[in-house]
This record gives C-alpha cells, sequence and structure tokens, in this order.
C-alpha cells in the first residue's frame, strides 16, 4: 500500500491526529506553566520563574520530572479502582475535544458535521471524572469539592450551552470549519461583535467551566486544601493538572473559532490567525486567575442561574427573531 492510500485511510488519520495531539498538549502544558508563573509574578510584583535554566525557562520540564519520579500512593481510606481511573478519565476525553478544532481550512483529522456536539459531549465527562476523584479518595474536602464540581458544571453549562446555540443559529451549523467560513477575514465580520453579549456570556462559562479562579471553588485551596485532588500525588496530580490545561486550550479555540473568525484574518489567513486568536484567549484566562479574587459559592450559583441563564435566553431569542426576520 502507498504512503498516500495510507494516510487517506480515516483510521491511520485518526491515529496521527491522535498523536500530534497528545503532543501538541504536552508541549503546551510545558509552555503555559511557565507562562502563567511569569503572568503571577507580574501582577504580583515579583519575577517568577529565574534560577533554573536561562530566565527559568528549564523549571517547567525539572517539575515535570518530579512528578514523573514521585511515589503513587492510594490513600487507605479510598477506593483504588475509582481513585486511579479519575485522572485517566479527566484526561483521555480531552483530547478527542481537539478533532473537530478548525485549526485550517486544510487541517482536518476527521470529518464532522456535528464537531460543536462532540467537544460538549466529551467535556461533559471532566466532571465525571472530578466526581470519582472526591468519591475514590475518601476524603470529606474530596467529597466536597466533587459536590461543588458537579453543581458549578450544571449551573454552567446551561448558559454556555444557549450562547453556542445563538452562533449555531447565525450560522446555520454545529462544524466549526462550517461556522468558521461564515464570518468573514475582519473583525467587524466576527461574531464576536455581531453578537457581542454571547461571546462574553461564552467566556465567563469557559472559565467557570475549566474550575480556573476567579471560580476555582471545587479545588479552593483556602476552603478544602485542594478539593477533589487533595489526595493525589506525583503523576495523578499531573494528569488532573494537563487535563486542566488542555481543557482551556480547547475552550479557547472554540471560542476563536465561534467567535473570532478562527483561522481567517485580514493578511494571509492560516493556521497562525488561529493560534494567535488562541493564545490571547489563553492568556485573557491566565490574567484572570491572577487578577480578581474567588467568589463565594452562593455568589458562583447567583451569577449563573440568576444573570447569566435569563440573558443568555433573551440572546437566543433575539437571535432566533434575527435571523427569521433576515431570511
Amino acid at each position: 500500500m502507498s504512503m498516500t492510500l495510507s494516510l487517506a485511510d480515516p483510521l491511520v488519520r485518526l491515529i496521527l491526529a491522535l498523536v500530534g495531539i497528545f503532543a501538541f498538549v504536552a508541549l503546551n502544558g510545558l509552555v503555559l506553566v511557565y507562562v502563567e508563573r511569569k503572568v503571577a509574578g507580574f501582577c504580583q510584583r515579583r519575577p517568577g520563574p529565574l534560577h533554573v535554566g536561562p530566565q527559568g525557562l528549564i523549571q517547567p520540564i525539572v517539575d515535570a520530572l518530579k512528578l514523573v519520579g514521585k511515589q503513587l500512593l492510594t490513600p487507605p481510606k479510598g477506593d483504588r479502582v475509582l481513585f486511579w481511573a479519575a485522572p485517566l478519565l479527566a484526561f483521555l476525553p480531552v483530547a478527542l475535544c481537539f478533532l473537530p478544532l478548525p485549526f485550517d481550512a486544510s487541517l482536518k483529522a476527521i470529518e464532522l458535521n456535528l464537531g460543536l456536539v462532540l467537544i460538549l459531549a466529551f467535556s461533559g465527562v471532566n466532571v465525571i471524572a472530578l466526581c470519582l476523584a472526591g468519591w475514590g479518595s475518601g476524603n470529606k474536602w474530596g467529597i466536597l469539592g466533587a459536590a461543588r464540581a458537579v453543581a458549578q458544571s450544571v449551573a454552567y453549562e446551561v448558559p454556555l450551552l444557549l450562547s453556542v446555540l445563538a452562533v449555531a443559529f447565525m450560522s446555520g451549523s454545529l462544524d466549526l470549519f462550517v461556522v468558521t467560513e461564515s464570518q468573514g477575514a475582519w473583525p467587524w465580520q466576527w461574531y464576536a461583535l455581531k453578537n457581542p453579549l454571547a461571546f462574553l456570556i461564552f467566556i465567563v462559562c469557559a472559565v467557570a467551566e475549566t474550575n480556573r479562579a476567579p471560580f476555582d471553588l471545587p479545588e479552593a485551596e483556602s476552603e478544602l486544601t485542594a478539593g477533589f485532588h487533595t489526595e493525589y500525588s506525583g503523576m495523578g496530580f499531573g494528569l488532573f493538572f494537563l487535563a486542566e490545561y488542555a481543557n482551556m486550550i480547547v475552550v479557547s479555540g472554540v471560542a476563536a473559532a465561534l467567535f473570532l473568525g478562527g483561522y481567517q484574518g485580514p493578511v494571509a489567513s492560516g493556521i497562525w490567525w488561529f493560534l494567535a486568536k488562541l493564545y490571547a484567549i489563553l492568556l485573557l484566562i491566565i490574567w484572570l486567575r491572577w487578577t480578581y479574587p474567588r467568589v463565594r459559592f452562593d455568589q458562583l450559583l447567583n451569577l449563573s442561574w440568576k444573570r447569566l441563564t435569563p440573558v443568555a435566553l433573551l440572546v437566543l431569542a433575539g437571535t432566533a427573531i434575527a435571523v427569521r426576520l433576515g431570511g
């Protein structure tokens, strides 16, 4: 079989895509750890990593080696199967969420006209993993963190889905490539400017769905020590850590495709535009963590059920009427 025929095989393309995705996630995990520490240092008026390698560039690699070398311990009161299934369940489904992302017009891992549905379905598995981690650890802080994770995920998935549906109505598709093509190369052609409330709701919900500060209640260190991952060490903790960064990349990629024109840009559309928009949203999420204080749990739920969800319903209804009247 020739090389061309092999690459045309959907199964071969899927395997190659998954290998590339894991490499992309691992590389970005190392880079984002460094960037996050530098941003934290900038926000807190301190230098951040500085001593391991030039400007501290080797620090993330040393930290990763430390996690790999640590002994894996199971808590005596925990359920061994659930405890170790949770970090795998948190990380592995995230890789599938990368498959429908439109990095470039010619870069398709698989043909999928329901890419948004696939991303929303597999991203929902993360809350099951957090629930298993808390329950399997047999730790009261872990169980409280898991309960918070479930309540938070249910609360913020509703307005997030409504904001995504608004864009689906405008583009007439659930395929991220079609949504990207329905926008233009210039900023005033992007859905972020055509429907700014939907964009704002999506960004707020994306921060909450990835459990990032100021919405990191499931792992609030000052209240629950570390919540659902209190008992994890070594690569068990490392997989949760990597899954969090992978989820951040996925929501940033989806936001870039839905609202910012994806790979389309004013000059020479291509993958660089998609990556530039993706990393700009990632920097925004990191900046929010080190700028705003953690909200209380009642404030977190009230924001979703009393404000974001009603506004998202109005945005969806207004979008549907505008699309209907516009023909």
